[in-house]
Formats: C-alpha cells, sequence, structure tokens
C-alpha cells in the first residue's frame, strides 16, 4: 500500500501518522519532544518506521515551530533550543528517498484546516495556541508569507495580567502576546497549566487574546479566525465566546471576523502535514 507520512514535530510533542492517498489516517504515535537534538531527529525516523509497516512512503510532510526556511527545510524551532540551522529537508530525503516539505507549523495547520475543512473565504487566519502562539493567514487558498513568516504571537499588546513580573518570551522580548496567552506563558505567569486556571484567569486570557485580534484584524481583517491547539481546544467555546466579546468591544472601523475552534482540534497540524506531503 503506498502512504503519506505527516509529522507534526511540537516543542513538547512529537505525532507521526500514516494516512492513505484521501487522507484517512491509519496508524499514528506520539512521543515527547526529545531535548537533544541526536534523539529527536532519531526518534523522528522510529517513528516513521513504526507507522509504516509494509508501506511503500509517497512523501512525507512536517509542521514545525519556526523560524524556518520552507524552500531549503532548513529548521531552528524557536522551542527546541538544540535545533538550530537543521538540514531537515535534505536529512529526511536521503533517508527515505522521497519528497519531503516543511512549513511552519501554523502555516500547515492553516492548510489542511482550509482544504480538509472545506472554507470558501478568501481571507482566512488559522492560529494556534499550544505551547506557544502563532499564525497562519491564507488568500485564496495560498500562504501569505511576507519577506518571512508573519508572526502574529510576537506582538506588544496592551494586556491584563495579575503577576506582569512572570511575563517572558523565548524570543528575548517580554511584552509579546506568545509570552502571555500561550501554554508555556500561562504556566510561567500563573504557575499551572491552562486546564487548572480560575475562571477569573482564564478571563484574563482572554481579553488578553481578544487585543491581540484587534491589532491582526484591523491590519489583516480576515472574514475568519479558525483556532487550533491544546489551549484554545482546552478552552473550548466558553474561552471563544469571552474572547469574541473583547475583540467586538475594542474593534472600530473593521468588519469584525467569524471565530471558529478548528474541525480537526489537536490534530490540524498533522493532517495539514498530510496534505503537503501529497499536495505541495
Amino acid at each position: 500500500m503506498d502512504i503519506y507520512i505527516g509529522l507534526d514535530i511540537g516543542g513538547t510533542k512529537l505525532m507521526t501518522a500514516a494516512f492513505d492517498a484521501d487522507f484517512n489516517e491509519l496508524r499514528r504515535v506520539k512521543y515527547p519532544t526529545p531535548v537533544s537534538l541526536n534523539d529527536g531527529l532519531e526518534l523522528i525516523q522510529k517513528s516513521i518506521l513504526e507507522v509504516t509497516g509494509d508501506s511503500r512512503v509517497l512523501g512525507i510532510g512536517a509542521a514545525a515551530g519556526g523560524p524556518l526556511n520552507p524552500l531549503t527545510g532548513v529548521v531552528s524551532p524557536l522551542h527546541q533550543p538544540e535545533w538550530r540551522d537543521i538540514p531537515l529537508k535534505s536529512i529526511m530525503e536521503t533517508r527515505w528517498k522521497c519528497p519531503f516539505n516543511v512549513d511552519v507549523d501554523t502555516n500547515v495547520g492553516a492548510i489542511g484546516e482550509y482544504f480538509l475543512g472545506n472554507y470558501t473565504e478568501k481571507y482566512f487566519l488559522y492560529i494556534t495556541l499550544s505551547t506557544g502562539m502563532g499564525g497562519g493567514f491564507l488568500i485564496d487558498g495560498k500562504i501569505y508569507q511576507g519577506k518571512c513568516h508573519p508572526e502574529i504571537g510576537h506582538q506588544s499588546i496592551n494586556y491584563r495580567c495579575l503577576h506582569p513580573e512572570n511575563i517572558h518570551c523565548e524570543c528575548g522580548v517580554d511584552d509579546c502576546l506568545e509570552g502571555i496567552v500561550s501554554g508555556n506563558g500561562i504556566r510561567r505567569i500563573y504557575g499551572k497549566p491552562a486546564e487548572q486556571l480560575s475562571a477569573e484567569e482564564w478571563d484574563e486570557v482572554a481579553y488578553n487574546i481578544g487585543q491581540g485580534l484587534r491589532n491582526i484584524t484591523a491590519i489583516l481583517s480576515p472574514e475568519i479566525i479558525v483556532f487550533g491547539g491544546g489551549v484554545s481546544v482546552g478552552g473550548g467555546e466558553t474561552l471563544l465566546k469571552k474572547v469574541e466579546t473583547y475583540l467586538y468591544q475594542s474593534l472600530r472601523l473593521v468588519q469584525p471576523p467569524k471565530l471558529k475552534l478548528s474541525c480537526h482540534g489537536y490534530d490540524t497540524a498533522l493532517i495539514g502535514a498530510a496534505y503537503i506531503a501529497k499536495r505541495i
């Protein structure tokens, strides 16, 4: 059987799955992401072997943290400090003798969500809230790259925070939206994971996301914003409604977008990786 492989290389977890040509998932494995570069590369190869079996791999797609170059396949994910200037495309194509495509996880998530969710909006923004925060912006189904990948999580906002002394972003700037509302940011600020936040703390997170969306919407004017990632899925519709309230309160002149949770939940980047393995 011929298959495609999707890789979701996250800061805290590595997921690998095999898909058929219609993007039906066949097999999947999940592991914590190793700190060591060598351990991480070995685990990727091991996980592909586990899901491949006797099948022939026609293509491999990967979602990874930025920054990276999707043309050369050289990656330097921010949340994996030992991964710097790694020629992942070359490594994978040498090992598996098939095409390998990699892009920033939010771009991959946006592509998977848009095409496999049958969206029709011209201006489509996908945001992931998980270990970090990022976004993928599509115009007519094509990724908007700019000179380099836009980093919506690294904007500054007028935030509310019970513990501002705990705000820190891995990029080195201490007022980034990512450092306030991402999974890592929440752990630093509140001393616990997102699933343990109180109603008051969730409200603060929602307010800060809403301020970030105000900036994004005023500049990009997307028709719809779709949320994926562990923090988004964990907060669910309750979080989204609060975010919407704060966004709509502060937005002027620009038409507000629809807000929606991802059709694929935690798996948007994984299935998007399979999509770029076959289609790009």
